[in-house]
């Protein structure tokens, strides 16, 4: 009897250190199976900063690189810019993508550069402590915001998908989550499409991923997914953003 099912040859044989009911695991299969269906592996480059994913390259089995908190869409920028025919991206995190490396996204955006940004937005710092993070919801309580995050002293989320589709420079950004299988379909797509694009030079492209992170939220996995539905999703709303002309 064949198999319908199996690991993608991007994706690498080892064991996670990622936490039960973590949804980096999804991500990165996903990434996995759209390089190998686009045929891309030999020529493609991610690079991951600071944060859960540091450990990234011990999951894939193309190259990968690290760069330093924040910042690598400056990592990024200059290895396509030397190397163009490389299909790069960056895979980060909230804390690292919409904080330390806010400047370098939104800049990088607004350059055009011709690489692809995997965010994963799950509200927290999750890999140094849970601390509170620009994503972090009104009222939800983290290591840094033990009595919730207070708006008045600290402003409302940043939402970082209509951020840089304000930008006029064009290119194309999503918003998708990958909390159940419904889900997981259209991120797939969307991971899809912003690598097309890539392959095809045409613009920057970010496709934002609503996560969960049941530890730092101090709850299950079950109920982090339904805390997702609830109280995520109506904020930060799914669909596509912008789209390159």
């Amino acid at each position: 009897m064949g198999k319908t099912f199996t690991r993608p040859k991007s994706l690498a044989e080892a064991h996670t250190h990622y936490c039960p009911g973590c949804t980096h695991g999804v991500i990165h299969r996903l990434i996995a199976e759209v390089i190998d269906e686009l045929g891309i592996s030999g020529k493609t480059v991610g690079i991951a900063p600071v944060g859960c994913a540091v450990l990234a390259y011990n999951y894939f089995t193309f190259d990968f690189q690290e760069a330093a908190h924040g910042r690598a869409p400056a990592m990024a920028t200059g290895i396509k810019r030397v190397r163009p025919d490389l299909m790069v991206f960056t895979y980060q995190g909230d804390g690292d993508l919409a904080s330390i490396g806010m400047g370098e996204i939104v800049h990088a955006a607004n350059r055009g550069e011709k690489f692809t940004t995997i965010f994963v937005n799950n509200t927290v710092y999750g890999m140094t402590g849970g601390q509170m993070a620009p994503t972090t919801m009104p009222g939800q309580k983290t290591t840094t915001s033990p009595f919730g995050r207070n708006v008045e002293d600290c402003g409302m989320p940043i939402k970082m998908a209509e951020l840089l589709s304000a930008l006029e420079t064009p290119g194309y950004i999503t918003r998708q989550t990958v909390i159940r299988p419904k889900y997981i379909v259209k991120a797939k797509k969307a991971i899809k499409k912003a690598f097309t694009y890539q392959m095809e030079n045409r613009c920057f492209s970010m496709v934002e991923l609503v996560s969960t992170c049941p530890t730092n939220w101090g709850m299950s996995p079950i109920d982090a997914v339904k805390w997702t539905e609830e109280k995520l999703l109506p904020y930060y709303k799914l669909g596509e953003y912008k789209e390159p002309v």
